[in-house]
């Protein structure tokens, strides 16, 4: 049984152009050098990072703020590179995996990931790194995190403390138990 159904025509294409994205002058300090990109407004913090500045080191994961590998520091405070837009941080100072340290001379948190094997295929390292290193200022502010005990008082450094502070960084290796050995030790240097 085959029906033929009659359809009006489309009608014709009005010829109206696309319009071009809006671009915008953006300033940001990257590891310790001044940018300035023009970039499309809708361009995210990981992206200008990325294919603007081709510091590779933070990675695109999920792209929906749920894995943490493009966790970045910014003015000090991590944030996934992934939800924001790069003209709301004019000004800011971002600070990537490639502005820690380098091969010769690591920054402590990396080079204690590498003695705990806290790294394995190494791909959310980057951000992981990131966060550990915001964890421990938490930590020493004295903000507490939802499985702190006591409000008064700096948060005890526990494993339980530490996993839930690095929750929003996914490991598909498993090495999570090897980063909490990386940050304590670190944490016990900083004591």
């Amino acid at each position: 049984m085959n029906r033929h159904i009659e359809t009006e025509p489309s009608p014709p294409a009005s010829g109206a152009a696309i319009a071009e994205p809006v671009r915008m002058k953006v300033r940001l300090v990257v590891n310790g050098t001044p940018h300035e990109l023009n970039l499309d407004t809708r361009t995210s913090l990981l992206d200008a990072l990325r294919e603007h500045l081709h510091l590779t080191g933070t990675k695109k994961g999920c792209d929906h703020g749920q894995c943490g590998a493009c966790t970045v520091l910014v003015d000090g405070v991590r944030i996934n590179s992934c939800l924001t837009l790069a003209v709301m941080h004019e000004g800011d100072r971002v600070t990537t995996i490639e502005g820690l340290g380098t091969p010769e001379r690591l920054h402590p948190m990396q080079a204690a990931f590498v003695r705990h094997d806290g790294y394995q295929c190494g791909y959310c390292t980057p951000g992981q790194i990131c966060s550990a290193i915001a964890v421990l200022d938490e930590i020493n502010e004295g903000i507490p995190s939802h499985v702190t005990e006591r409000l008064d008082g700096a948060p005890e450094l526990s494993a339980d403390e530490l996993r839930e502070r690095m929750t929003g960084n996914v490991c598909r290796c498993g090495a999570y138990s090897n980063i909490v050995d990386a940050i304590s030790e670190i944490a016990g240097s900083r004591a």
